[in-house]
Formats: C-alpha cells, sequence, structure tokens
C-alpha cells in the first residue's frame, strides 16, 4: 500500500505497520470506552460497595465473589492466549438494552437496575473487545456476577429464619457436651449467662450464598466429575455447618467471658472467619493434587 507524504512522495506502508496502528487505535478505543463507562457506572459501582461493606452479615459475600470471578476470568484468558483477536458486533445488541436499562433506572432511582445493567453490560463490551472465542470461555463466570446484586430481605427471609432454627437447634444439641446447660426456644439460647437471639445477621446465610456460588464457580472448571458432583452436594452442609461452629463458638465465649464479648471484634472476626474456612475447603475439594492429576 502506497501513502502520499507532505512533500508529495510515496512511500509503501507495509502490512506490519498497519496491523500494529490498528492496535494502536483499537487501544485507545478500549480506553476511552473504559472511562466513558467508568463515569456512566461510577454511582452504579458506589452503590455497590456501599452495600457490600454494608457489614459482614448483610452482601458481604459480594466482594468475594467479584474477587473470585475476576481471579477465574484472568487465569481462562491467560490459558486461552491463543485464540484469535477479534470483535463481534454483535456485542451492541446487548451492550444497548444495558444502557436503555440504565437510563430507566435513571428515573426510578433504584440502583438495583442500574447493577443489573452493568453486568448485563459486560458480556457485550467482551465481545466488542475480545471476540466470540473468548466471550465464550469467560461467559459463565461472568454471569455468576449477577449472584452479587444485593438481595431484598422479604424475598430472603424464609431462608433466614430456617437457618436460624437449625443453628439454634444445633448449638443447643452440642452446648450440653460442653457442660453449658441451656434452654432453647425458638431462635433464643438461654445460659446461665444470659439470653442470646441468633438473629438474621447470624443466620449464615451471606456464607451460604458465597459458598453455593463458588461451588458452582469450582464445579465449571473442574476437569472431574467426581469432584464437581462432590463440591456442588458439599456446599450447603458446609456452610450451614460452618456457622453453627461459629454460633456455639461465640455462645461458649459469652459463658467464659460475658454478654460484653459480643460487643467486641470478636462477633465481626467470626463472621469473616466463615468465609475463610468454607470457601477454601471448596476450591480444594474442586482442585485435585498434582499427582492425581498427572494420572
Amino acid at each position: 500500500m502506497q501513502i502520499l507524504t507532505a512533500e508529495g512522495k510515496k512511500e509503501t506502508l507495509d502490512p506490519p505497520k498497519r496491523v500494529q496502528d490498528r492496535e494502536t487505535k483499537q487501544q485507545w478505543l478500549v480506553w476511552v470506552v473504559a472511562i466513558l463507562l467508568g463515569v456512566l457506572f461510577a454511582p452504579t459501582l458506589l452503590w455497590l460497595w456501599d452495600r457490600w461493606t454494608l457489614s459482614v452479615w448483610n452482601n458481604g459475600h459480594g466482594i468475594l465473589i467479584t474477587l473470585v470471578v475476576s481471579y477465574l476470568i484472568w487465569g481462562e484468558l491467560r490459558k486461552r492466549i491463543e485464540l484469535p483477536k477479534s470483535s463481534n458486533p454483535w456485542g451492541f445488541a446487548i451492550l444497548i438494552p444495558a444502557l436503555l436499562l440504565h437510563m430507566l433506572d435513571t428515573g426510578i432511582n433504584s440502583q438495583l437496575l442500574a447493577a443489573a445493567s452493568l453486568f448485563i453490560a459486560l458480556p457485550g463490551l467482551s465481545l466488542l473487545f475480545l471476540g466470540t472465542e473468548r466471550t465464550k470461555t469467560i461467559l459463565f463466570p461472568l454471569s455468576t456476577l449477577f449472584l452479587t446484586l444485593p438481595i431484598p430481605l422479604f424475598l430472603t427471609e424464609s431462608i433466614h429464619l430456617l437457618l436460624r432454627y437449625i443453628a439454634t437447634d444445633s448449638v443447643a444439641w452440642l452446648l450440653p457436651f460442653f457442660g453449658v446447660p441451656v434452654y432453647s426456644t425458638g431462635t433464643l439460647l438461654q445460659i446461665p449467662n444470659g439470653s442470646l437471639q441468633v438473629a438474621d445477621a447470624c443466620s449464615g446465610f451471606s456464607t451460604l450464598y458465597a459458598t453455593i456460588t463458588v461451588a458452582i464457580l469450582t464445579a465449571y472448571f473442574c476437569p472431574a466429575v467426581q469432584r464437581r458432583v462432590l463440591v456442588l452436594l458439599i456446599a450447603v452442609p458446609l456452610a450451614i455447618a460452618v456457622n453453627i461452629v461459629r454460633v456455639l463458638l461465640l455462645t461458649l465465649l459469652v459463658h467464659w467471658v460475658g454478654l460484653d464479648v459480643l460487643a467486641t471484634s470478636a462477633h465481626e472476626i467470626s463472621g469473616l472467619a466463615t468465609f475463610a474456612v468454607a470457601l477454601p475447603i471448596v476450591f480444594w475439594l474442586g482442585n485435585p493434587p498434582a499427582a492425581a492429576r498427572e494420572k
């Protein structure tokens, strides 16, 4: 290909140069789009962050799931680096409705629809800038980001109540083995030092939600069918068991130290500990040892 210089001379533009120029333009376009979308969705991202960090007990799983999904997407794209770079204009068929949904939420001001529109837009952006093949490899983890959306309490109230009953009855059964007399009624535990109410915050719903989500992601990427089934089957009982242990330990601390211990950081730390115990176990069960993989 020939081009005309400022002096009127003809110069040949070699194909590698054209490819490099095109990739440079694409990189600039990616940055421009990223900045524009960042400005557009900044209030939504701040709202999500506010909900995720409200407390360990309310939507705290959102941060963990987002980090796990980001890690899995990064890992999958690294493994598929040989896939051709391309752009699929069908991404606009996803992106435009997502932006319209965001526009609708501007009038309603629910922020929940705006957050949903953000996650809907991601596959469209992936098609536009990563291409069809790369989007296929990360579509499933991208879809699980919807599980980070804050769930209104009225939709999960019955689950919270069931988990509270399970925790109360289980701890009431276990305490006598530790020499602690207890009387339970409903979701109330009465011990010599006082009464403890197993509230919604202590139901373990966030741990259950995060564990199920991570189990689904782990099973999706796990090559062994047996381990997929194992991970999916163990997610719910594991999350419930970890929360029961947490409530049991807090009750024992109240028995040994007093009710004031619940006003300390031990209460919050115990909530974080449930994630720190349950999620690594799910990862470990879904990833066989190196020796087993080699066989």
